[in-house]
């Protein structure tokens, strides 16, 4: 064994007992589930739909404990509707993003969505019984079911996370150079949370390429790619040389890419890993030719479809919190002033409109006319105003924009023109954030707190491009989700 595979086993976790081919022996379980990780969240499924069956098996005998002649007559076939009911709510958990592999949430955020997926799935069920009648199984069941099954599924996803070998759930992730563009995976992802769906196995150095990285994480190209895939038991190859001309072994990255091992370049690799896209990575043909951007016919009709329920519900939720927002303004300003404020704002395509909001501050906030970003503590908020803000009332009359086709729910914050025409300048790629509708909540405004800058407006740019390029009818719900985190903790708001 040479030196750089004796580092390989002592310091990535890879055993040194062998077999006769130069296969770690871990067992076959475990290589299994090294290779897919989603095999554990698909055996955490089967387990919900088997605790949420038999809550419904218990919700029948407690609604009838009393009453033996109907429990009898409504028992009939009952497991299998049971596991229908099951099956649903998972459905439901599904659609939330309950069984993601890179699962980011908080318990807060696990919490939010198994209350929403019961929600969901409860609702489905009910519409179900109207469907098939057969599956029907009562009113009051299906409320006891959805009661007991609330506390044992949150109980059995956190037996599940404490029992289970974390590290089993990762993809082996072995980096393809170790230059200044691999070792940004170090610089970039140094948290926990960075890396929680995958384990590092380590950089290969190209021949001619100069290491950034700690000589104790990486490998001399001393052995064919594909027996050090194989040795190293790895699930995915991420391409990071710092010059690809001659260096990129094809052959080999084509067997290992036929023997189930995933090869990702960098850029799609910090994309998917952190949420954002790095701009200083990517160049026009990487935008042109990666996958996303979906501006479908089927899309945009889905998209709007779901502006229109969504901020429908939403507003018939909150008008209370409105009036009294317009109250409160009204009793500190006086009659003079008034209640809301609209501002011009650039839009989709660069098309400016003119977006609503209480008014949070003083109507001579900018009074000689010069646009100002809000900063900490500012003094041109009211009182009122200050906490509107911190909650977000503020910005709920812009479900009227949203109605009336200015914006969408979920998109990019839309900013002023003025800030817009400098931000263009200042940082590449700016307007493409505009190939959407803004949105009253977004990608950046929860991944990354309130800025105030032009390195700020940068940072949030990777989040709004990531969100342009992958948005989807679940990324949207989940932000929708999120963006409740984000008003209870008052977290990002100034």
């Amino acid at each position: 064994m040479n030196q750089s595979d004796a580092r390989a086993d002592s310091t990535y976790g890879v055993p040194k007992a062998r077999s006769g081919h130069g296969v770690p022996v871990e067992g076959a379980m475990l290589r299994l589930v090294r290779e897919q990780g989603a095999r554990w969240l698909a055996l955490l499924a089967i387990g919900e739909c088997l605790v949420l069956a038999a809550a419904m098996v218990a919700a029948m005998h407690v609604r009838y404990a009393h009453n033996a002649a109907e429990l009898a007559l409504h028992s009939a076939y009952l497991y299998p509707r049971a596991l229908l009911f099951g099956f649903v709510l998972v459905t439901a958990f599904a659609a939330l993003g309950l069984y993601q592999p890179r699962l980011r949430d908080g318990w807060f955020g696990v919490f939010a969505r198994v209350g929403i997926g019961f929600v969901l799935g409860g609702t489905a069920s009910v519409i179900l019984y109207y469907l098939v009648p057969q599956a029907y199984v009562g009113r009051g069941v299906l409320g006891i079911a959805l009661v007991i099954g609330f506390p044992l599924v949150l109980a059995l996803r956190a037996a599940f996370m404490r029992l289970v070998n974390v590290e089993a759930l990762k993809r082996r992730v072995l980096v393809l150079g170790s230059g200044e563009r691999a070792a940004m995976i170090n610089s970039r992802m140094r948290r926990r949370v960075d890396r929680r769906g995958f384990s590092l196995v380590g950089f290969v150095r190209a021949a001619e390429e100069v290491s950034a990285v700690a000589a104790e994480q990486t490998f001399d190209d001393d052995e064919s790619l594909v027996d050090r895939v194989s040795r190293l038991q790895v699930n995915e190859i991420v391409i990071a040389l710092d010059d690809r001309r001659g260096q990129l072994p094809m052959g080999e990255l084509l067997e290992c890419k036929q023997r189930g091992v995933a090869v990702t370049d960098l850029i799609t690799f910090f994309e998917r890993e952190l949420g954002k896209v790095k701009l200083s990575l990517i160049d026009p043909s990487w935008m042109v030719f990666s996958d996303g951007f979906d501006a479908s016919p089927l899309r945009r009709f889905s998209k709007r479809a779901f502006d229109i329920v969504a901020s429908a519900l939403v507003l018939v939720l909150t008008w209370p919190l409105m009036l009294g927002a317009a109250i409160a303004i009204r009793l500190e300003s006086g009659r003079a002033a008034p209640i809301l404020y609209r501002q011009e704002r650039v839009g989709e395509n660069g098309r400016t409109f003119s977006l609503i909001k209480f008014r949070s501050m003083r109507t001579d906030a900018e009074k000689d006319g010069v646009a100002r970003w809000a900063g900490k503590d500012d003094d041109r908020v009211t009182r009122t105003g200050r906490f509107i803000r911190k909650v977000r009332i503020d910005e709920l009359p812009q479900l009227w924009n949203i109605l009336r086709g200015d914006m969408s729910l979920i998109g990019p914050r839309p900013e002023r023109p003025q800030f817009v025409a400098e931000l263009a300048k200042k940082i590449r790629y700016y307007e493409l954030r505009h190939c959407v509708k803004p949105g009253l909540a977004g990608w950046a405004q929860l991944n990354y707190p309130y800025g105030a800058t032009v390195e700020d407006a940068a940072e949030k740019l990777k989040y709004d491009l990531f969100y342009v390029k992958n948005h989807d009818f679940l990324l949207d719900l989940l932000i929708l989700i999120q963006t409740v985190e984000v008003v209870l903790f008052r977290r990002g708001a100034r």
